[in-house]
């Protein structure tokens, strides 16, 4: 006995005939029939008691009709459950982001997504650069936005904003004589130094840049080691030490004339924000309208992200 079977035996009883049961099933009439004779013979009961005009249920029938007809009802109620359930994951999904496109970037741009697409959804995870091309790789997100770039065979980066790095240090005399009297880095290695975590995209291209100009961290008087730039920049302000930064994230600090900046990048360039997905895999509707989003608001060109 099977679903299928009971199907047959309900639609036979409904309409009264074996052809208009297989119409409406779209199955032919001896497979209808196979259906009922099947059922009979395992249960060792006529269900129909038949003539030439008519098909009538008969006592054992109208006792199995009961239970077959809550079975039936009982699979399409899985099968809605399921399709919900299924449409709902396909409308949320989830972003893993680094530290400063979680806290610069995206709120401007989820803003947006929620404007034109109220029913869809969105779960954010943050963690560090690495951490979240890494997810992405293994696919347990489905899309992401990191400050550096790892290669990974199955990753695919859209870099859609370049992100300077500036140093910045408390707005004290003996910084504003810093800033005018030096031309580039060697400074730094007298100073205390607040630095943030390994793993983080800030941090791995500051080494890139150090790197160039012949500083390792080891020659660097790090004094602290912190993951939220929010808390770095109160440090400074502070007086705890100077710190290598997003411009993004310093931006309204270095207005206001809270701290000081100096240049970063000896060599004019900057760092790539970069929104990265699984090639391998399509991207859910919804992650695709974020990638429209980024497209769309930082201009980029489509014929050159395929």
């Amino acid at each position: 006995m099977n679903l299928r079977q009971l199907e047959a035996f309900i639609k036979v009883s409904d309409s009264k005939s074996f052809s208009k049961a297989a119409q409406e099933l779209y199955l032919t009439q001896p497979t209808v029939s196979a259906h009922i004779q099947t059922l009979e013979k395992e249960l060792k009961v006529r269900l129909f008691v038949r003539n030439t005009k008519t098909v009538k249920l008969s006592e054992d029938g109208k006792t199995l009709y009961q239970y077959a007809r809550q079975m039936i009802e009982l699979e399409q109620e899985i099968q809605s459950m399921f399709s919900k359930a299924a449409e709902q994951k396909e409308r949320c999904i989830t972003i893993a982001t680094s530290t400063i496109p979680a806290q610069y970037i995206l709120p401007d741009i989820l803003v947006k997504f929620r404007e034109r697409f109220p029913k869809e959804q969105f779960r954010i995870v943050e963690s560090d650069s690495s951490t979240v091309i890494e997810q992405v790789a293994s696919h347990l997100v489905d899309i992401g936005f990191s400050g550096t770039v790892i290669e990974k065979a199955n990753c695919k980066y859209i870099p859609f904003y370049q992100d300077d790095l500036v140093v910045i240090m408390p707005n004290t005399k003996e910084y504003q004589k810093i800033i005018k009297e030096q031309k580039d880095l060697k400074w730094l290695e007298g100073e205390p130094l607040i630095m943030r975590e390994e793993g983080s995209g800030t941090r791995k291209e500051a080494e890139k840049q150090l790197k160039k100009i012949g500083i390792s961290l080891e020659d660097l008087n790090i004094v602290a080691t912190i993951e939220n730039p929010e808390a770095i920049k109160r440090s400074v302000k502070s007086g705890l030490g100077i710190t290598i930064i997003s411009r993004l994230a310093a931006a309204d600090e270095i207005q206001a004339g809270e701290v000081l900046e100096f240049p970063f990048s000896q060599d004019g360039s900057g760092r790539n924000l970069n929104l990265v997905y699984n090639k391998n895999y399509k991207l859910p509707a919804a992650a695709e309208h974020v990638r429209e989003l980024i497209i769309e608001k930082y201009e980029l060109q489509k014929q050159s992200l395929q």
